[in-house]
């Protein structure tokens, strides 16, 4: 079987836990783009947060790309192309921003260029993920958030019980219009419910003309999980939670073990 892309998670799969990408795997990462493969970058970040990995990995040829938001947007990251969008209406943002109250979590939004909340006392989980992704933060109050804003993903964010508990009593109305996917024990991630990464990379393949099983997938925590399922090769991380381990065909290492490295050597190169 020949693999003719990879999707390859970033948090947890492509950066070890000093959020840095090790010699190992970007020289891997070269020679499967040098190859041809088409290498795909997928994650919960938006576009704009992820930049400088796309710089630090040269990947500016027609056949790499970026899924982004889980999901909700695939851009080729040469052409600069948006090659598939789905977003959130302005009446989502409504009703999620009034479910988040009621449940006592959390809750922030996010378009191309900048991420809002409507909550004054600020969760320092919403300011850590501007920080990480390096997307500017504002307060808007509900009645500010005009239907010009594109929404693009939302998510309740919160301490793990916290969450955990406003988790269990969405209504199950909500999994049916929306994909609803756990990205990190702070984050609860709301998208369009065509969003997904395994969507995204099944959209992005069947564009290019590559068939499932030319497909690999690697990542380590749930929001991974649609593309692990997805691919003709799923990896699991070898620090990949156990319901991607389970889904997974196969464990690569860890991400300090240069895992994503490992993977494109043994069952792409």
């Amino acid at each position: 079987m020949s693999i003719k892309l990879v999707a390859i998670d970033i948090d947890g799969t492509l950066l070890n836990s000093e959020k840095k990408i090790t010699p190992e795997v970007k020289a891997a990462i070269k020679k499967a783009t040098d190859a041809g493969v088409n290498i795909v970058i997928a994650t919960g970040r938006p576009t704009i947060g992820i930049q400088a990995i796309i710089n630090d990995l040269d990947l500016k040829n027609k056949h790499s790309y970026s899924i982004t938001y889980n999901g909700a947007v695939v851009k080729n990251t040469g052409t600069k192309e948006i090659v598939l969008k789905h977003a959130m209406t302005h009446d989502d943002y409504i009703e999620l921003e009034y479910l988040s109250r009621k449940l006592g979590v959390h809750f922030h939004v996010q378009d191309f260029n900048r991420m809002y909340t409507a909550n004054r006392n600020i969760s320092p989980y919403t300011i850590n993920e501007a920080s990480i992704t390096g997307i500017p933060l504002s307060y808007h109050a509900p009645d500010e958030m005009t239907p010009e804003i594109e929404i693009i993903k939302t998510m309740m964010i919160d301490e793990p019980a916290i969450l955990d508990n406003a988790i269990k009593q969405i209504p199950k109305e909500y999994y049916s219009r929306y994909t609803i996917v756990k990205s990190d024990k702070f984050y609860l991630e709301i998208l369009n419910k065509e969003a997904s990464k395994g969507g995204a990379v099944f959209e992005l393949a069947d564009k290019l003309g590559i068939a499932r099983n030319e497909i690999m997938a690697i990542g380590d925590n749930e929001n991974d999980l649609s593309m692990i399922e997805a691919a003709g090769i799923g990896v699991a991380m070898g620090n990949a939670v156990p319901s991607v381990k389970e889904a997974a065909d196969r464990e690569t290492k860890t991400n300090d073990e240069h895992g994503v490295a490992f993977a494109l050597e043994e069952w792409v190169l």
